[in-house]
């Protein structure tokens, strides 16, 4: 990266995994056409461009780029006649109106400003019918005809990938993003690969000039094709780049409904040209780069899209019986979220000094007491000894993927995916109060120890690596490896992944710090202060349940290092699952107590879901409260709550206050999803019956029906466990990601019990959210009232100054987008601006994202519902 340039050019991410990328069937075609932009002298309109992003079916969606003229534009009226046929069924950013084929629309405020000479994307909107350019175009009643800039246009095919049953047939379409400008001929011929796969029909294609239609190739493999054999085909024309198309031998059987669906958006999310992953085949957070969420802007990603990816693929090889991309996403996990740290020296009988959190940002840095007593960590001996060494096989859970920021690999700059965190101080600190700094503190940014003094008080600083498991994530990674088992040994493959299985089994060896107190103290209800917490002998520092972190660092030089586990417990991170799997379902690590870990977490984690779950009678009985902790405040505080489990006590809103973290909805379907399939793959009663209540009240504050959804948003909480525990629905949501989760679970409730209420609505779920697939992905306009907290301050102590690899400078007083001023050049910052500048007044900005995880939970819905009912 060219550290001075604020906003990296974008690159064309061209991905493929060493084996073949293997993909579904053709389905529609998806061909993005633009309509040639218009530029000539004018007083209103200097440009008009109708840009066509995506095509499905009968549907499309496309953008409206504007040129101001000479007089430039405080505000325009926009109308065009469509084509016979044409509608438009939802925009964004605009007022608009339809009358037969006339169409008008209208700025709304913020997008009404174009200085003169300069282009905007003002609006966009999903249509049905002919995607053709609209007609007769005016701005602010002036005529935008003009003199056409030639758009010139690129080879194109539906599906880069295909997979055909032996024996049997497939097509993709071949054609041009735009007209032609000379009759031209597409040939398609076997470049490599099994000779059993051959090309049918369309091996020659010829398109006259100003040709826009499609044409089809079809590829055929014969009766003795073995399954996964595979060939590479070269589409190309004379004067246009060539494209590849890999075809893959699959024992597809008939392809229903929703393994249809599935495949296709398998397609959208791990074709060659993904939007979605980086060149290395690490997934983005979200396609868009501007959102702020966990991660503070899109192009990071966290070890749960790693876990997704993972699931994705399992998925993939369940439908297709093709396992490469399941191995894949190992590998690359494996690559670039597992970091190669090996220190040469690790005590587990002094495994951290202790540094206390607290509830206030601006009481950091927070002083380490390196004579304050912490307990023994009971598995470093072990983990050593089965091993062979000191590395962690756990996740990073943050990783600045395009490495925007500019920290690169411990200080160069330049690698990308790059490891990075952003929170560090306190259950307080929201998102828009971090400082984003790199895991390898080498002090080449930041201020003189580099970050180290923001956050902690040290006598000596030193250079150091400092890595956060998410123990969600990890713990997806081995629930997903028991699917990818039960599915491959179905197929007669599980050999094919023995070596990913291994490493999920791993995994899960070292995720049981997560079952463990902070500093390894004992879990006891009276562990208040310290130094009068009970250190930790053994596994009476275990609580046994999934904490929201544990962590690992050391020295450069590896001469010291430091491991800690989690107090804060939220029901959303348990899984029941991983806990089943690691222990008899089939995963057992190799560590000698580590299936006996799993089995008591199995039962610890039912345990806490049960004490959580809100009783019969109370209103909102059969959610789930937030969670518990041990270690309150993060500093063995004196708890302000009387419940108490097992020694934790009760916690609302554990680790996260800003925003609650027990409110989202997204919670309880992630954590519930993994109680329903433990429910339906062993019949566990506990697991049944708080799967039963959850489903009933789900349901009961949820509208779903084949064309729409509306669930649970925002929870309201009050009472404690034992003490009047209840909870409200304050808003409603449309998230595609917690609805596709919220499906799998009423499809495994279906399956275990015969609900038929629960199947009807998974399918109408399924089919509300297929609806939504804007040829990207499934999307829903969120409005974000939270981005005015762009401008929040970022707390630096006084006196404290630094800066980031890009110059912003860090002291105290700055904004959010003060320390990240690289995002203000992402597309869609413009109408963020506007919001702020007009006081965060007036309608929020919208926007449409496309998160790699809602991609993937509505996928492997379909998938699911494809094996459970089809």
């Amino acid at each position: 990266m060219d550290l001075d340039n604020l906003a990296p050019p974008r690159k064309r991410r061209r991905w493929r995994r060493a084996a073949a990328v293997t993909l579904p069937v053709a389905l529609v075609g998806t061909f993005a056409a633009v309509a040639a932009p218009q530029a000539f002298a004018a007083e209103y309109c200097g440009g008009f461009e109708y840009k066509v992003v995506s095509t499905w079916g009968s549907g499309f969606q496309a953008n409206v780029i504007l040129t101001a003229g000479d007089a430039g534009l405080n505000g325009w009226d926009l109308e065009w006649d469509f084509p016979s046929g044409t509608t438009v069924s939802s925009a964004w950013n605009v007022d608009w109106s339809q009358s037969g084929t006339a169409f008008s629309g209208s700025d709304v405020g913020w997008n009404g400003a174009v200085a003169a000479g300069q282009t905007r994307e003002v609006f966009g909107f999903i249509g049905a019918g002919p995607a053709t350019a609209p007609t007769n175009v005016t701005v602010n009643g002036e005529s935008c005809d003009g003199s056409e800039e030639p758009v010139e246009p690129e080879l194109e095919v539906s599906r880069a990938n295909v997979v055909v049953d032996a024996g049997s047939t497939a097509s993709i379409d071949v054609g041009f993003s735009a007209a032609t400008t000379a009759a031209t001929t597409v040939t398609t011929a076997r470049t490599s690969g099994s000779t059993d796969i051959s090309v049918a029909s369309g091996g020659s294609l010829s398109f006259a000039s100003g040709d826009t239609a499609t044409k089809p190739v079809t590829f055929s493999a014969t009766e003795d094709a073995a399954a996964a054999d595979s060939a590479t085909f070269t589409v190309s024309a004379p004067g246009y780049d060539p494209l590849e198309v890999v075809v893959t031998v699959a024992d597809l059987g008939e392809v229903t409904q929703n393994e249809e669906r599935f495949l296709a958006m398998y397609d959208q999310l791990a074709g060659p040209d993904s939007p979605y992953l980086h060149e290395t085949g690490v997934p983005y957070h979200s396609v868009e780069e501007l959102i702020v969420e966990a991660p503070d802007y899109g192009h990071e990603t966290t070890s749960e899209a790693l876990s997704y990816l993972m699931w994705l693929e399992a998925a993939y090889g369940q439908v297709t019986g093709d396992w490469s991309g399941y191995n894949n996403a190992w590998e690359v996990t494996e690559d670039y979220a597992i970091p190669d740290l090996n220190p040469t020296n690790y005590d587990p009988s002094s495994p951290a000094s202790y540094a206390p959190e607290s509830g206030d940002v601006t009481d950091y840095p927070t002083q380490i007491d390196f004579d304050a007593p912490v307990g023994t960590d009971p598995l470093g001996a072990e983990l050593r000894s089965t091993y062979g060494d000191n590395q962690i096989y756990g996740m990073h859970w943050i990783l600045d993927v395009d490495n925007a920021y500019g920290f690169g690999e411990c200080g160069d700059g330049t690698t990308e995916p790059a490891y990075m965190n952003t929170f560090q101080r306190g259950s307080q600190e929201s998102t828009w109060e971090t400082i984003a700094h790199p895991s390898c503190e080498t002090f080449d940014f930041g201020g003189q120890n580099g970050f180290l003094d923001l956050f902690v008080g040290d006598e000596q600083y030193s250079q150091q690596e400092r890595y956060t498991a998410a123990p969600d994530a990890d713990a997806r990674a081995v629930q997903v490896a028991w699917m990818a088992q039960q599915w491959a040994s179905e197929q007669g493959q599980e050999s094919a992944i023995s070596g990913s299985l291994d490493n999920a089994s791993k995994m899960g060896d070292y995720l049981r710090y997560a079952m463990a107190d902070k500093y390894f103290k004992q879990i006891a209800g009276d562990c208040i202060g310290i130094e009068n917490c009970a250190d930790g002998t053994g596994k009476d520092s275990f609580h046994y349940l999934m904490s929201w972190y544990y962590s690992w660092g050391a020295g450069m030089n590896g001469d010291w290092s430091f491991r800690i586990g989690g107090s804060g417990v939220h029901q959303g991170y348990q899984n029941v699952m991983a806990a089943y799997a690691l222990s008899e379902g089939g995963l057992e690590p190799d560590s000698p107590t580590a299936a006996d870990d799993w089995a008591q977490s199995l039962d610890a984690q039912l345990d806490f879901l049960e004490w959580l779950q809100v009783p019969a009678g109370s209103e909102g009985a059969g959610a789930l409260a937030g969670g518990a902790t041990n270690n309150w405040g993060g500093n063995y505080g004196s708890p302000t709550t009387s419940a108490e489990h097992e020694g934790l006590y009760y916690d609302e809103q554990p680790v996260w206050h800003d925003p609650p973290s027990n409110r989202w909805f997204g919670f309880q379907a992630w954590g519930m999803d993994r109680t329903a399939q433990l429910c339906l793959e062993t019949s566990d009663a506990r697991a049944c019956d708080i799967l039963d209540a959850w489903v009933a009240w789900a349901l009961s504050e949820s509208e779903i029906s084949a064309t729409d959804y509306s669930i649970p948003g925002d929870l309201e909480w009050s009472g404690e466990p034992g003490a009047g525990l209840s909870v409200s629905v304050s808003t409603m949501s449309q998230d595609p990601g917690v609805a596709g989760a919220f499906a799998k679970i009423l499809m495994y409730h279906a399956a275990a019990t015969g609900d038929t209420a629960s199947q009807t609505a998974a399918s109408n779920l399924l089919d509300a959210l297929w609806a939504v697939n804007d040829g990207i992905g499934v999307t829903q306009t969120e409005a974000r009232a939270d981005y005015c907290r762009f401008g929040d301050e970022v707390y630096i102590p006084q006196g404290w100054t630094g800066t980031m690899p890009n110059g912003d400078v860090l002291e105290n007083g700055v904004t959010f987008i003060e320390t990240r001023s690289f995002m203000t050049e992402f597309e869609g910052w413009d109408q963020v601006q506007a919001y702020i500048d007009g006081g965060c007044t007036g309608d929020a900005p919208e926007f449409d994202y496309h998160r790699y995880w809602h991609q993937v939970e509505v996928a492997t819905a379909f998938q699911t519902y494809a094996a459970l009912f089809e």
